[in-house]
Formats: structure tokens, sequence, C-alpha cells
């Protein structure tokens, strides 16, 4: 067993929400005026010099606007840095198509936003399970109001406390439509396993097919359809509901949904992902990395589309922590300097041509016959491994074992348990 230091977000509910709510509601509502400004400001200087202000930009603009003194500084730094990634993220789908990051206004009424406090903003009391927020300064200045929010918090996770983890680097409030809850962003320290073997695994990260993994003699392909199936289906729901005074409440939830789904699936592959991988043995995992994909070319209008979609980043992301707590190391590799989709993992023979058809490779120098997700998957396994074909049958890169996500039960099963269920 080994102990690492890793990241993650702790959720707990608040004791005295009676107390807290209408502070908290404040802020909400303060974040959401303070998004608007900062995206008034931001349609203002594209129109007259068609320039998008940075984070740095934006705060150094607004850091006097009366607005900006609603929350704890580095609180309204958070909304105006989350705004800034929202136009870089628009702006970079080249998509005629979507539209650029709307006001949080419904009518005259202002929406609930999330509000980050950083470590300047609040103060942690483990022993009483309570956290002090900084409120904003127009939030003080009523002669008997406090200066802080003082919340009273239960871990929703039982087994869990923070006077266990390294630090706490952030703590947000979160509206989830009934009620607040808070997030806490830890530093801790876990115990984790040692890898169980030494074999090694490769893995791509595709569009159509979410994830294919070579692991010598076996090959998993786990396809995206569940993914797919949503994005058609919310694409429909916030078709032309989004208008001048941002989406509407329709089309806020469809939006949402679709994240929650989409982060549940991703959070069950990969969990799936190690869970094999760690029933194999591995003990190194190589992970294409297209971390420059977006760059590469133009995809086309629904190109473009799928791959602004693609959230191939977060996947990586999860698929490297559930790793670490098993003691799997996993390596980052480019895959443009791998080339990994042209080149036969066999024979080494690099060739566009050999990819006759969706999902078939076909090498005409050695005639390996293979799914060409896998073929790439164990292209990147080679980059672990000294002699990659002594320990692999090539029949498996042909005809893979197939695994969904299973939305009756929210987990990835076998093709077969999926399809036959009654």
């Amino acid at each position: 067993m080994a102990n690492r230091v890793v990241t993650r977000t702790l959720k707990a509910s608040i004791h005295n929400h009676s107390q807290v709510s209408d502070d908290l509601d404040s802020h909400g509502f303060a974040a959401s005026k303070l998004w608007n400004v900062g995206r008034w400001t931001i349609q203002r200087v594209w129109d007259a010099i068609g320039h998008i202000p940075d984070t740095d930009d934006l705060c150094s603009y607004l850091k006097t606007h009366e607005r900006y003194a609603d929350l704890h500084s580095q609180s309204s730094q958070r909304v105006l840095q989350e705004l800034g990634e929202a136009f870089v993220s628009w702006y970079e789908q080249d998509d005629p198509d979507a539209n650029p990051p709307g006001y949080r206004k419904h009518g005259d009424d202002h929406p609930r936003s999330t509000v980050t406090w950083k470590n300047q903003g609040f103060k942690l009391d483990t022993q009483y399970n309570r956290v002090r927020l900084s409120k904003g300064t127009n939030h003080k200045k009523s002669r008997y109001a406090a200066d802080y929010i003082l919340c009273e918090y239960t871990l929703q996770t039982a087994e869990q406390t923070l006077d266990a983890v390294e630090n706490v680097q952030t703590v947000r409030a979160v509206w989830t439509g009934e009620q607040w809850d808070l997030h806490f962003v830890c530093k801790m320290r876990v115990e984790t396993a040692d890898a169980t073997g030494e074999n090694t695994a490769g893995v791509d990260l595709g569009i159509c097919n979410t994830a294919a993994v070579s692991v010598g003699d076996e090959t998993l392909l786990y396809p995206g359809n569940a993914l797919k199936e949503d994005a058609h289906y919310f694409r429909h729901e916030e078709y032309g509901t989004e208008g001048e005074n941002g989406p509407s409440n329709h089309a806020a939830w469809a939006r949402r949904k679709k994240a929650r789904r989409q982060n549940h699936f991703l959070h069950a592959l990969s969990k799936d992902i190690v869970q094999q991988c760690a029933d194999r043995g591995v003990e190194t995992i190589a992970v294409g990395h297209p971390k420059n994909i977006r760059d590469d070319e133009d995809w086309g209008r629904h190109g473009n589309k799928r791959l602004h979609d693609w959230a191939f980043e977060t996947l990586l992301s999860h698929i490297e922590y559930k790793a670490e707590e098993r003691g799997i190391d996993v390596e980052r590799v480019d895959e443009a300097g791998v080339k990994t989709s042209k080149t036969c993992c066999e024979c080494g023979t690099e060739a566009t041509s050999n990819r006759v058809e969706r999902g078939l490779y076909v090498c005409e120098n050695c005639e390996l016959v293979a799914n060409s997700d896998l073929n790439a998957a164990e292209n990147m396994r080679a980059t672990v491994t000294p002699n990659p074909s002594q320990d692999r049958s090539n029949g498996c890169l042909a005809q893979p074992a197939v695994r969904l996500f299973d939305k009756s039960t929210g987990r990835v099963r076998p093709q077969e348990q999926v399809a036959c269920k009654p």
C-alpha cells in the first residue's frame, strides 16, 4: 500500500439551512448580476474592437463596479473567470449555430448561481462541522449584519471527515433547485493499492466508440451510444430556446440534465475501464491524448460541433485518478506523435488507405485485420511495452468484447447482458 495526495470534491448538506438561506440567496443572485455585467462588458468590447477580453482584463475593467463588491473579491474573480472560459469555449467551436454565453436572467428575475470562496474567503471549523463564508462588502453595510455566513454542515458520505484532509482549497455553495449544498474541494491523502501485475494496457479515446482498450491478448470496446442518444434528444429540447435574456427555464433544465447524465456516464465508464485493467494485472495504462485535435483542421459544421462536445479531457482525468487509487500508473501519449489511426500495430506500415471503412482497419502490407480503434489502442500500448506483439493474439483486435452503458442500472456491463435484459 502507498499514500498519495489526490484532489476530491466532498458534498455536504447544510443543517441550519433556514438561518443561512437568505444570505446564500442574496449571494447567488449577486453572482448572476455580476455575470450579466461581465456579459454586457464583453459584448461592448467585442463590438468596439472585435476582441474578447480575457479574465484579467475583465476583472480590471469591473473591479470598481458596484456589483463587484456584492461578493468577496475572490468570489467575484471566479464568476468572471467562468464567464471568460465560457466565451473562449464558444469561440473555439467555430459553429455558426452555436450561441455565445447568455445573460443569467429570466425577465426581471435572476437565478441563483454557484458562488465559490477561495482560501481567503472562508474559515473552516472541523471540530463542530462549521464553515464561515465571507460576505461581499455590500452585504456587510447593515449595522446589525454579520461579516460572514456561518453554515453548519454534514458531509453526505458518512465515512469522510474534513479534519482528515490535507487542506480545503475552495468551498462552493451550489443551488440544487430546492436547497443549497456545499461542495468542498480538498487535497486529501489516500491509501492506494499496489498494482497486482506487470501487464500493460493501451486506451484510445474517440467519439463513436468512447474508448477502446487493448490488454495484450484481450480487447474491450466501449461504444458511445448512450452519449449520442442524449446529445440528439437534448439538442431538440434546447432548440430555439435561447433569447436575449439567456436560455429559457426549459433549456436550462435540459442542459443541467444532459450535463448530469454525461458526468455519470463518464464516471461509470472510467470506473469500468480501470476495474477491467486491475482484474487483468495491469500496472501501466497508456492513454492517447488528442490534445490538439481541435486545432488540426476544419471538421465541418456538424463535425466541429461533435468535436467540441467531446469530453476527452474529463474522461482522461477520471481514468487517471481512479487508476491512481488502484496503484496503476497512467501515461498520456500525444496521439499526433504516435499517429495511432494510420499505423499498423503489427508491422508499422503507415497508410491512411488502411482504414477501408468506419471501424475496419486492413493492412495492405501484412494483411492484419482489426477494429480501427483497437489498432490505435494497441499502438498506445506499444509505447509502454517493449515487445507488445509477443503477448497478443491478432484475432482479438478484430473481435473485441463489447461493454455497454446500461441506462436501467447506470452501470457498464457486457453487451450480451444489456441486450438480453427483459
